[in-house]
């Protein structure tokens, strides 16, 4: 008996936290957006190797009524070429490296979802990083940071 009311009582618990946060997400709370279209961009990443994820992200969040009602996420090269397709990993049209390749097209592929899930969430904080996609999600974090920083009211 005393179990159930412990688990009842976490349940409670976790159920008032994620209300909350859903309210700071939403415009409540701290986190207060002016309605508009803004975009954030991250610092370049260059590895080292020159070749590890090279480049930034920009992201293009919509606020309306305070919320984040909108957000696309894309990654360019260094020199500013868009990050896309099939294509994208090769090495002069060619997969020289299958590893390589993969991580590179599961980290273009996580984009839209990390777009999609700070929609869906309404806060930056609760998106999930995709596995294999780090550096991705680490432009993903400061792109969005950048461009809510501009909503900021």
């Amino acid at each position: 008996m005393r179990r159930g009311m412990r688990v009842m009582a976490c349940a409670a618990a976790s159920v008032a936290l994620a209300a909350t946060l859903g309210l700071v997400g939403c415009g409540g709370g701290e986190a207060h957006y002016k309605d508009g279209t803004y975009t954030g961009q991250s610092s370049v990443w260059e590895d080292e190797d020159g070749g590890n994820g090279n480049g930034y992200g920009v992201a293009k969040i919509t606020i309306k009524d305070g919320a984040i009602v909108d957000c696309e996420f894309n990654t360019y090269e260094p020199d500013g070429t868009l990050k896309e397709g099939k294509e994208y990993g090769m090495v002069n049209g060619k997969v020289g490296n299958q590893d390589y390749y993969n991580k590179a097209q599961k980290a273009l592929a996580a984009n839209p979802m990390y777009a999609q899930a700070l929609v869906d969430n309404g806060a930056l904080e609760l998106v999930d990083q995709v596995s294999g996609a780090t550096i991705s999600f680490g432009e993903f974090q400061e792109a969005v940071q950048n461009a809510l920083d501009q909503a900021r009211g």
